[in-house]
């Protein structure tokens, strides 16, 4: 039976980064393979990004193989599978030494390991722990972006229907179906501090059911709305979701650290009962009375700054943000955005920052078709725009940063120029949110919030329009536009 491109990149990957006995660890997002690599000195860098598929690789903290979207969920998942481990898990001390097995002094290699790890952690710690936030930050919200994605459109074809039903363009028949839909997309926006307490106390070591039932208390289930929970700060009456997604990550970490603690006293015996009990317990009331109220001012301030910043910005604002965003992507540094997008979304109903950020990827996919009209002698590049345009479009952009612009230099700082035309455009028009976060490029439109669809449109015509001609005029370089094959 013939290997399936799948199966054929799962183990090319393997063989280039030292073997499956050299993996530590194995996750993905939606176009990156992200591996925890134990010995770097036996990866060859140049032979994995030789790799047919493979669009492009990141060093950080994990090694990370961009192969664009759906497809690294298949690779992934023959990876983990061939060490015999689910997706996240330890991978078994055996399968490194099966794999190693060809050495003659074991003990010499993993001496040897070690030493190159820690100059490459000793490396990663200058600047470790805003790593570690930004690190922590991704392993939480990655998992959900696939739902924000599904929930989100589901909800903006709710939006849609609703509009035309109060236009009088459809029936009020509808209002069953339009209901319907928005009990799917609330099943995950109504209950996000739950699924988001989950996820952080995966990350930070805590019991996942516990770090839901915290999430789960900053929505004040069964408080008596005649004798509300009052803020021991002002006496102002709480209220239901206060802190948000911020105040649920600081409490579970909370959590994780009480948690922790009290295994380390409590006898065995009892600790089943004794240690959730006083968990909860402690941190629960910790939650409502400290972290609701503080997280909530917090929470508050952030998103008015950056609404007041995009108001009296304006295009200046929009045309930095879409300048920038890009690089942001390259250092991981967008990864603190998240938590903004989302505490926006609690706030308002939708976030203004993402459509404007999102205009970084118009900015690349203008750049691209310029790159092809006027390399078109230059058949390698030709070839690789050809892969990762259409991704482009669609919003996945690390093929044609990593595969096409970044790699030219020019092309890279032009596409970015266009990023911040598209940018100031949006920002520009004014109140075009979305209200979910993933997509961006087209996927995008539907999530788009009141209708103002059209202003974004608007944007990401201008993204690759400016992307397009500042490339074309500007970001060529000509060495690259020579006659080149194939081979």
């Amino acid at each position: 039976m013939s290997e399936t491109k799948e199966q054929r990149l799962a183990r090319e990957i393997y063989e280039k980064v030292g073997g499956i006995g050299n993996v530590e660890k194995l996750i993905h997002c939606m176009t990156r393979v992200r591996m925890t690599i134990r010995d770097y000195s036996q990866l060859d860098l140049d032979g994995l990004k030789a790799i047919d598929g493979v669009l492009g690789v990141v060093e950080d903290d994990t090694l990370q193989v961009i192969v664009g979207p759906g497809i690294v969920n298949k690779v992934s998942n023959i990876m983990v599978a061939d060490a015999g481990v689910k997706l996240g898990e330890a991978f078994p001390k055996n399968v490194a030494s099966r794999t190693n097995s060809t050495r003659t002094d074991r003990e010499t290699v993993e001496a040897k390991a070690a030493e190159v790890k820690a100059k490459e952690k000793a490396k990663y710690n200058k600047n470790s722990g805003f790593k570690r936030v930004l690190k922590s930050i991704a392993n939480i919200f990655v998992p959900l972006i696939p739902a924000f994605v599904g929930a989100g459109i589901i909800g903006g074809i709710a939006a849609v229907f609703s509009n035309l039903m109060t236009a009088g363009s459809i029936s009020q028949d509808w209002e069953s179906i339009i209901a319907t839909l928005n009990i799917i997309k609330n099943g995950l926006f109504a209950y996000l501090v739950i699924y988001v307490g989950i996820n952080s106390a995966n990350e930070f070591g805590a019991t996942p059911g516990l770090g839901g039932i915290i999430g789960a208390t900053t929505m004040l289930n069964g408080m008596n709305p005649e004798a509300p929970l009052t803020n021991i700060f002002n006496g102002h009456e709480l209220a239901a979701g206060q802190g948000g997604i911020i105040g649920v990550i600081f409490a579970v970490w909370v959590l994780s650290l009480v948690e922790k603690r009290l295994h380390k006293i409590i006898p065995n015996a009892v600790d089943i009962i004794i240690t959730p009990t006083i968990a909860l317990l402690v941190v629960g009331l910790f939650t409502i009375f400290i972290v609701m109220p503080v997280a909530g001012v917090v929470s508050s301030a952030l998103v008015g700054s950056i609404t007041w910043v995009l108001n009296v910005g304006g295009v200046f604002a929009g045309f930095i943000l879409g300048l920038f965003f890009l690089p942001m992507v390259m250092f991981g540094l967008h990864q603190i955005l998240t938590p903004i997008h989302i505490e926006m979304i609690n706030s308002s109903g939708f976030t203004l920052l993402l459509p404007i950020l999102a205009m970084a990827g118009a900015g690349q996919v203008g750049a691209a078709f310029a790159l092809w009209i006027k390399c078109r002698k230059n058949k390698k590049l030709i070839q690789l725009i050809k892969g990762a345009l259409p991704v482009g479009i669609l919003g996945i952009g690390e093929p044609l940063i990593y595969g096409v612009t970044l790699p030219l230099g020019r092309p890279f700082i032009t596409a970015c120029i266009g990023g911040g035309i598209g940018g100031a455009v949006i920002a520009g028009i004014g109140n075009i949110g979305a209200i979910a976060i993933g997509p961006s490029g087209i996927p995008l439109i539907p999530l788009i919030a009141n209708g103002h669809w059209f202003g974004y449109i608007i944007g990401l015509v201008s993204g690759y329009i400016g992307g397009f001609l500042a490339t074309y005029l500007f970001g060529v370089p000509k060495d690259i536009q020579m006659e080149t094959t194939l081979d």
